[in-house]
């Protein structure tokens, strides 16, 4: 078998390959056989010149295939490598990860002796490391698995745990999961600059250079490739600083005590392995700052409370607790039991060992196991994210490269005319005549292009880091300006975190909520105070803010040592006795507690849980729960049971489902959740500027919808999906339960026209079932409710798959995957509120508001987690974006000494700018501190406000980078023109009258960029592709105007001139055509400039951006002024001789009839080819084809 499919949420399919010997190799043996032919059939036929020529040819095929195994994996593996169909005849393997999770990889496969093995069958192990993980061949599936890890046997199997006992167990051990270290290896500056000079735009700039070298203008070629070589050094000289930075997370090097051998010994965190027993607890470095858990472990005996903020974002601390309550046959799962885990990366802020377990640990810490090492922690996986996850988004995309092959077919037609034209005169040289068509074709692919694009993302970079808002990933910018739906996590980000205790319902028939707490039983205040999972830190109470609202809202006190009270009045103190914590599968948590000797079981959690274990459910238990949530509330239902007279070590033994059953109800808790200030404002502006909203949230159903309405997402009668009562159906529900529609998978694209509709997670799992995903989710565009993590992200990749833009806001560990996945992911930092002073923070006047706010009140847990560690990789490509854009103005004329020479010093100014730090002009570096670590944006906002201005942003850089690649087509295409034709005429460009032309659309390009977006969206949409109708169209009816301009005012020049003998291959005078050809090459530029500047509804107009409209003016006087002749001195310093006043009249009135069309034009297209939103229904039918083309590739 060649290929396994592995089907793992990372990898697709793994290919076998075995290497072929290098005189076998595809790029070696034919080309030596191709260069022995032109030794013995060519170089005898042809003269030494024209031999050369074929070999030069034969060369640059040679050189290309060669570039061509660098640039893509498949045709590596076609050159380099032979396919084999048996595992142990391999020595390498393709690598396919699954979609949306990279790129293909080609990686070697290893063997290794299992150390202890007897039998010689099965003693060597095949594997293959891809990303950090380890793939291990399983002879029994006869396919690759992940290396196992400890972390899924049962709660017994852990409990009976005592390390490792022998020498030869911890030998085996270590050389099968390694060491417990981040290894990531750190790239030399030679690898890095290998790496960006085989990019293809680079290696297509020295193709370039050396053509102006055949072409003898050595000084500015030699220059040129100097400046080039220096830049990209300076790139690769930043990217290997940052790189170094990401090396500084690293598992702490502090000393743990571990059970080995059957006694406790000194360890360090860096040698500890899976299945080790080790006392963790409480430990401080030198400079008295906590020290970090070395790895994920769970908790055998003892208690600890965790930051976890390095991981999630969030600083309330988590309360982790042994699994001494479990069942014993209970399997770990680290999604539902992970308030037993210690993660790796997270603090220990403090923690109580268990005195009564039978192991004693030497030090007093907790007893745990470990369970994950190295890059498998919880804390290695969010570094696989930021280093390996989803394919980053490049200037250099499939766009630009169909762009450039538009272009290049012109080139190829201008350059075949030049060919026919010049075979036909015997006399002129071939040498010159392969050089003019090599520099046709490159002169009409912009090599300032990449740059071009970076500066416009640059600009939006800048824009946003004064706003408070960091990116990672640079280019995803673009996707911004694209994205069509928008999803929102609802608590924390749609609403406060802040929660507000409203009372207590359910106990009476009335309605109404009880809010006089001397009216409420004894008992359900005792559960309020008592049941949380509150606690005290450096004499401090921590937790969840919804328990903190309640103890707060009945007006009890808690002490640290685990005691409740009532502040006044007579009532019982109540002392926590065990606790079992919250579990999200579970929905709710107990406490077995002490009031006056007698034991008590109390219970809350979610209604529809509770309502299962209660003995006697009150007739109006879902009608009173269903009301409240209606309003938007948050309910938790209340329960109790009086246990018999036991001892507090047997209460603590009690098993947890023998505490949460047979119990008595004690009311409904409702707690009010505050919706942020700016949600409803700026959902609003997101609807009406052409975008669907979605909620997707952990909440119940009802809730959910009722803040959905809110916030403007519900608009029309919402539907819920869910269970049919008495039957296995599944039926559409309205809130109030008025209306109710039987569901069918194939009427739901019909319903979701009339309603707006809601699912839950549990309906989630049935569409996976029943395959209906496709089907369904998409036209789900309101609520997602109740949702797990893992289904978060499967909604994000169902809307990718259907061809939807995705932008995802949410915060904390549960939006992770979502957020990774989604074309923009905003991660909200629990950070600042927005500035108050009532104006968008897009603002020139709340921008350092924003950033001062930023800097001051950086959240305490999130800056110790930082530890100055950058992730963003791309920054260099930032600063290299500015500094490149200035110098790579020249167009195929400018190609001269004069230029080079003028542009020395901006060039110097420029490299000196990118050398220093924190100019203001520069992109900026993102920190840990700054950046969620598996989210592309992140923004240091307690609001939704910022996924407006990412928007904006993306929306001004979307329409900025569509103008360019315009501008620059246009321009290529009247190079290519001029080069060609006009060159066969004998038509050349002066080195002044080059570098002019070069400082002004350098210029135009850099003001260009700078245009801000303008403060409110608009509900027209930007045009998402360079490839449509409105594009192209006005690239050709513009192109063939100032062609017909160009031909026209050429011809009229050449009634004045005498008729003259112009060599094609003679060096550059003076005379009037050349002087009319230039100007008009001028003017036609100013135009282009003017003409496809886009301004409202996204950007400034030409008017507000007053740099652009300065330099426009200045280039229309400055060519009225040599049109004119007004100053002779000049014109003569430009090579341009005096012009008939008959033909000058007649040029300015052609050139400005000229702008006048081109403009008409313009604006006839954008009127009549306007940004839409993409209809769902041809996205569904592709989305219908990939899918089932994926399933093909499967069988």
């Amino acid at each position: 078998m060649t290929r396994y499919h592995v089907g793992g949420k990372v990898m697709d399919t793994v290919d076998l390959l075995r290497k072929r010997h290098w005189p076998w190799r595809l790029d070696l043996w034919p080309f030596a056989i191709i260069y022995a032919v032109w030794l013995v059939t060519v170089v005898p036929s042809l003269d030494i010149g024209d031999s050369i020529i074929v070999l030069g040819g034969f060369a640059a095929v040679h050189v290309l295939v060669f570039l061509f195994t660098a640039w893509s994996v498949d045709f590596r593996c076609f050159v380099q490598y032979a396919k084999v169909n048996d595992v142990h005849h391999a020595d390498a393997c393709k690598i396919t990860p699954t979609k949306f999770s990279g790129s293909k990889e080609v990686v070697p496969l290893h063997r290794r002796k299992l150390a202890g093995s007897s039998s010689p069958s099965g003693s060597e192990e095949i594997y293959f490391d891809f990303r950090k993980q380890c793939f291990i061949y399983s002879h029994e599936k006869e396919s690759f698995c992940k290396l196992p890890y400890p972390s899924k046997e049962t709660f017994g199997y852990y409990l009976k745990s005592t390390g490792y006992g022998t020498e030869a167990k911890i030998v085996a051990a270590a050389e099968k999961w390694g060491r417990n270290v981040f290894e990531y290896p750190q790239p030399t500056f030679q690898k890095l600059m290998k790496e960006h000079c085989m990019e293809p735009f680079f290696v297509f700039q020295v193709f370039c250079v050396g053509l102006w070298c055949l072409d003898e203008y050595w000084y500015y070629s030699l220059f040129t490739l100097f400046m080039l070589f220096m830049f990209e050094s300076t790139m690769a000289k930043s990217r290997l600083k940052t790189l170094s930075e990401l090396r500084r997370v690293r598992v702490d090097s502090q000393t743990l005590m571990a059970y080995r051998c059957g006694k406790w010994i000194k360890l360090a965190g860096t040698d500890i392995l899976p299945g080790d027993l080790v006392s963790i607890g409480r430990s401080s470095g030198q400079n008295g700052e906590d020290k970090s858990v070395p790895a994920d472990m769970l908790i055998l005996a003892g208690n600890a409370i965790v930051n976890e903020a390095i991981l999630t974002g969030e600083s309330t601390p988590q309360w982790k607790v042994s699994i001494m309550g479990g069942g014993t046959e209970e399997t770990l799962s680290a999604r539902r039991h992970k308030s037993h885990i210690l993660f790796g990366g997270t603090k220990i802020l403090q923690h109580t060992p268990d005195k009564t377990f039978l192991m004693k640990t030497p030090d007093g810490g907790c007893l745990a196991v470990v369970l994950r090492t190295g890059f498998e922690t919880t804390q290695g996986k969010l570094m696989r994210t930021i280093l390996f996850s989803t394919e980053r988004v490049t200037a250099n995309s499939w766009e630009s490269g169909l762009f450039i092959l538009f272009l290049v077919v012109f080139a190829v037609i201008a350059a075949g005319y030049v060919l026919k034209k010049g075979l036909e005169d015997p006399t002129r040289s071939k040498y010159k005549l392969i050089l003019s068509c090599s520099l046709i074709i490159t002169s009409v692919i912009p090599p300032e292009l990449p740059m071009e694009l970076s500066i416009a993302v640059n600009t939006s970079l800048i824009a946003l880091a004064r706003l408070g808002i960091f990116c990672t990933e640079p280019f995803r910018i673009p996707f911004a300006g694209k994205v069509d739906i928008c999803c929102f996590d609802k608590t924390g980000t749609l609403t406060s975190d802040d929660m507000e205790f409203s009372g207590v319902g359910g106990l009476t028939d009335s309605v109404d909520l009880e809010t006089d707490m001397t009216k409420v039983t004894a008992r359900t205040l005792e559960i309020l105070a008592s049941c949380h999972a509150l606690v005290f830190v450096d004499s401090k109470l921590v937790g969840d803010p919804l328990e903190k609202a309640a103890i707060k809202g009945i007006e009890w006190t808690y002490k640290s040592d685990e005691k409740a009270m009532p502040k006044k009045g007579g009532g019982n103190a109540v002392q926590i006795v065990q606790r079992h914590h919250f579990a999200s599968h579970l929905k709710r948590m107990a406490v077995v507690v002490r009031v006056q000797e007698q034991f008590f079981a109390f219970v809350k959690g979610a209604p529809e849980t509770i309502q299962e274990r209660l003995v006697d459910v009150p007739s109006s238990y879902a009608k009173t729960y269903k009301r409240y949530t209606r309003q938007g509330s948050r309910v938790l239902a209340l329960a109790f049971k009086a246990l018999p007279d036991m001892t507090v070590s047997e209460a603590r033994s009690l098993d947890r489902d023998a505490v949460e059953t047979g119990l008595t109800f004690a009311g409904f808790a409702v707690f009010n959740c505050p919706i942020r200030g700016d949600s409803a404002k700026v959902l609003s502006e997101l609807k009406g500027s052409s975008h669907d909203l979605v909620m997707i949230t952990g909440d119940q159903a009802l809730t959910a919808c009722h803040v959905a309405a809110q916030v403007n997402i519900i608009s029309k009668p919402a539907l819920i999906l869910g269970p049919a009562k008495n039957s296995e159906a599944y039926e559409w529900v309205s809130p109030d339960e008025t209306e109710k529609i039987s569901y069918r998978e194939t009427e739901v694209e019909a319903l979701s026209e009339s309603h707006d509709l809601c699912i839950g997670g549990d309906c989630v799992e049935m569409l996976q079932q029943t395959d209906a995903v496709l089907k369904v989710i998409p036209y789900v565009k309101v609520v997602f409710a109740r949702v797990a993590p893992e289904q978060k992200e499967l909604i994000m990749t169902t809307f990718k798959l259907v061809g939807r833009l995705t932008l995802m806001c949410g915060d904390g560990t549960n939006d992770v995957g979502a957020l990774k996945q989604a074309h923009v992911g905003v991660a909200l930092l629990n950070a600042i509120p927005p500035t108050q002073n009532g104006k968008s923070p897009s603002e020139p006047s709340s921008k350092s508001e924003a950033v001062k706010s930023a800097k001051s009140k950086k959240p305490k847990s999130a800056l110790e987690a930082a530890k100055s560690v950058s992730i963003n990789e791309e920054g260099p490509s930032k600063s290299k974006a500015v500094a490149k854009s200035e110098s790579a103005s020249h167009t195929a004329g400018n190609r001269h000494l004069t230029a080079a020479e003028m542009q020395r010093q901006k060039l110097k100014k420029l490299m000196d700018e990118m050398n220093e730090d924190g100019d203001g002009r520069s992109a900026p570096i993102v920190k840990l501190g700054d950046a969620s670590m598996a989210s592309p944006f992140t923004a240091k906002h307690a609001s939704v406000a910022p996924t407006t201005d990412i928007i904006r942003q993306g929306r001004s850089t979307l329409v900025t980078t569509l103008q360019m690649f315009k501008i620059l087509g246009l321009n290529c295409l009247a190079t290519a023109y001029v080069l060609s034709v006009m060159y066969l005429d004998g038509v050349k460009l002066g080195d002044v009258q080059a570098t002019i032309s070069g400082v002004f659309t350098a210029a135009f390009f850099l003001f260009i960029s700078h245009a801000r977006p303008l403060p409110t969206l608009s509900a027209e949409r930007p045009h998402p592709n360079i490839f449509c109708a409105y594009v192209l169209l006005s690239l050709l009816g513009q192109f063939a105007l100032h062609i017909f301009f160009l031909i026209s005012s050429v011809k009229e020049a050449g009634k004045y001139m005498p008729d003259e003998c112009i060599e094609p291959d003679s060096s550059f005078h003076p005379n009037l055509v050349n002087t009319v050809s230039y100007m008009v090459n001028m003017m036609i530029q100013v135009a282009t400039f003017a003409v496809n500047y886009m301004g409202h509804p996204f950007n400034q107009s030409i008017s507000e951006n007053k740099p652009f409209l300065y330099a426009l003016l200045a280039a229309v006087g400055f060519f009225t002024v040599i049109t004119s002749d007004l100053f002779r001195d000049l014109n003569d310093w430009l090579k341009l001789v005096p012009m008939p006043s008959a033909l000058r009249d007649k040029l300015l009135l052609w050139a400005f009839l000229m702008f006048l069309c081109c403009y008409a034009w313009e604006r006839l297209l954008r009127w009549a080819f306007p940004g839409k939103m993409p209809t769902l229904k041809k996205l569904d039918r592709s989305a219908a084809a990939a899918a089932k083309s994926d399933k093909k590739k499967l069988l």
